[in-house]
This record gives C-alpha cells, sequence and structure tokens, in this order.
C-alpha cells in the first residue's frame, strides 16, 4: 500500500495517533455496527456520523476527520459526490468508500480523491485494520483476487459499454456479433449485479462507479 505524509495532527497513544473517524451511509444497522467495533479500538478518538452529503460536509468543516468512511450510494447521491464535498470542507481527511454490493476501480475511486475502497463483507478486523492504515497516511484497495464474484464479465462491460451510447439490442448484437438473445442475457446479467431496474439507471450506476465514461 503506498504511503503518503500526514498532514492532520492526531492525538498520540502508545502504538500510534488516536484516530477521529467520519461514517457515511443512510442504515442504521451500518452505523451501529461500525461505531461498535471501531469505538472498541484503543486507537479511535471517536465516531462521527452522517446519512447525507451535507451532512457529511458540515461534520467534516467542523470536526477534521482523520478518516472518512463513505457508502458508494447514499440514497440518491453517489460517494464519489461526497468524497468531494468532504475534501472541500476538510482537504487532509482520508476517505474511502465501503459497499456491500456496489464496486469501484482503484482508478476510479483515486480520480474521486479517495483513498482506498473497503468492502462491507470484510471481516471486522480486517475493516479496523483498514481504517488504521489510512490514519497512518497509507492507501487500502482489495488486491486483485478479492474481486467479487459479481463482477462484470468482459463480455457484459462490453454490452454495458454500448448500452451507454443509447445503442439497441439489435444493434448491440450486431456489434458484437451476437445473437440478441446472448445480448439480452447479458444485459440482465448487468442489470443484477448493479441491482439496477433498466437500461438509464445501469447507465447512472456505471458512471458513478467508473465503469463507463
Amino acid at each position: 500500500m503506498a504511503s503518503t505524509a500526514d498532514s492532520t495532527p492526531a492525538e498520540l497513544t502508545h502504538d500510534g495517533p488516536r484516530l477521529r473517524v467520519l461514517i457515511v451511509d443512510d442504515h442504521d444497522v451500518v452505523h451501529w455496527g461500525l461505531r461498535l467495533m471501531l469505538g472498541r479500538q484503543p486507537w479511535v478518538r471517536g465516531c462521527l456520523h452522517a446519512r447525507s452529503g451535507e451532512e457529511a460536509a458540515d461534520l467534516a468543516r467542523r470536526g477534521s476527520p482523520h478518516v472518512a468512511l463513505v457508502d458508494l450510494f447514499v440514497g440518491e447521491e453517489s460517494g464519489p459526490e461526497i468524497c468531494g464535498r468532504i475534501l472541500e470542507a476538510s482537504p487532509s481527511t482520508r476517505v474511502a468508500f465501503i459497499s456491500g454490493a456496489g464496486r469501484i476501480s482503484a482508478a476510479a475511486a483515486r480520480a474521486a480523491g479517495a483513498r482506498g475502497f473497503v468492502p462491507k463483507d470484510w471481516p471486522a478486523d480486517r475493516v479496523a485494520t483498514a481504517v488504521r492504515a489510512l490514519g497512518a497516511g497509507r492507501s487500502v484497495f482489495p488486491e486483485a483476487t478479492d474481486a467479487p464474484a459479481a463482477s462484470l464479465s468482459p463480455r457484459e462491460r462490453d454490452v454495458l459499454e454500448l448500452i451507454a451510447t443509447g445503442a439497441t439490442n439489435a444493434e448491440i448484437a450486431s456489434s458484437l456479433h451476437l445473437s440478441p438473445h446472448t445480448v439480452k442475457e447479458h444485459a440482465s446479467a448487468v442489470y443484477r449485479k448493479l441491482d439496477v431496474r433498466n437500461r438509464a439507471e445501469a447507465v447512472q450506476r456505471a458512471q458513478r462507479l467508473g465503469l463507463v465514461g
């Protein structure tokens, strides 16, 4: 993991700095679970919690958290959008995206200003280790071997990219030399994996995740 300089002073323990952590998610159980787990860590000074980008930016401005854990989708807002608001309010905060279903590439996360991505299905001790690493100025991204089984296949990505251009199933089939039925199956798989209902939602979510331009 890459190291960067720590520009925000933190209260020190014998083992390193005590961190202020901001959790941005719109699910109560996530707030409860992360706050309970992190609150038990001797190197955590306190946890702030927000359920919207506006709340997150306000808390970041007032509390200057060392680390912020931001869900990829908070209501109608996207994690990258909220990340930008947090960094505008508190440039020294190190943001990591979290998610239980969606994924974002390291390149897309870094482009949004984040320092990491933490899947919610990681064990609690691994999540804690990731937060501490972020607080120490390091980046945290899953290795390639951690790629979820639900990630899009190369062919599904091809279909998604053409969907994003507005191409019809027949046009996609002609472009990729597939049958319309096969294209429909790939499109259905894309909708399922992105947890969306239609083409418009698929394109919107793919753009937020950095899967298409």
